[in-house]
């Protein structure tokens, strides 16, 4: 990829409070909400219009407030950083722990049955495997134990660890360890990194300002993300947050 390659991020809360986050402008109701440089996180600022109240909604959105503990412990258990759980968390199910996809992932991290399977997940005459991946803690804590393979697969290279996430890591190495040329995957790999500087500590000592889209305040429920070429997210039916 480029290096040169601006890695924007859009967004827009609409009518409803629900946010909107795209990897590119989709309509006129997107604004420039974070620019930097694929891979280069450091770069990344949030800025424009839009910064405000989406930067509120990633930080305080009740589930993901919920489910802080949960991400505590599996940050802990399998050394991986709880800002990138957060930003796979995000990008993956918006925090619905009923996302379900259109492929069969399930849950917060959005767990393939599959995958589950290889870490010793399995159904019983109580629950399925798809009932069991729905909980919270076990679908955490098989995300970021996959994390956690991916990063010692792919030491130091971010990038290959979410490309991994996304397209599963034999695609990653039969492109020679390197963010296979699939629009989803490299769409993917931008709006994770980039959300996932804002999920730092030092980010995260950052006041939002006051809120830009006024009359709407915080009361989103849904979020929403467009990458293009890949499935995107569930159904709004779906990602809806109860």
């Amino acid at each position: 990829m480029s290096a040169s390659a601006r890695a924007n991020i859009y967004g827009y809360i609409d009518e409803q409070g629900a946010a909107h986050f795209a990897t590119e402008k989709i309509d006129s109701r997107y604004q420039l909400f974070l620019r930097g440089k694929h891979f280069d996180a450091s770069e990344s600022t949030p800025i424009g219009p839009a910064k405000p109240e989406l930067l509120r909604y990633l930080s305080q959105h009740p589930n993901l407030k919920k489910f802080e503990p949960l991400l505590k412990v599996a940050s802990n258990e399998f050394a991986v950083e709880a800002a990138l759980l957060k930003a796979v968390m995000a990008a993956e199910s918006g925090f619905n722990p009923g996302a379900i996809s259109p492929k069969g992932a399930i849950g917060l991290m959005q767990v393939m049955p599959a995958t589950a399977e290889r870490y010793g997940l399995q159904g019983d005459k109580n629950k399925t495997i798809e009932q069991k991946l729905s909980d919270p803690e076990t679908n955490i804590r098989l995300g970021a134990r996959y994390l956690r393979d991916l990063h010692r697969m792919f030491p130091n290279q971010q990038d290959l660890v979410l490309a991994s996430y996304n397209a599963g890591e034999g695609a990653v190495q039969q492109y020679k360890n390197q963010v296979p040329p699939y629009p989803e995957t490299r769409n993917y790999v931008q709006l994770v990194t980039q959300i996932y500087q804002l999920y730092q500590p030092k980010a995260a000592t950052k006041k939002p300002e006051a809120g830009v889209f006024s009359g709407f305040g915080y009361n989103a429920r849904r979020l929403y993300l467009t990458i293009p070429g890949r499935r995107n997210m569930p159904s709004p039916a779906v990602t809806s947050i109860e």
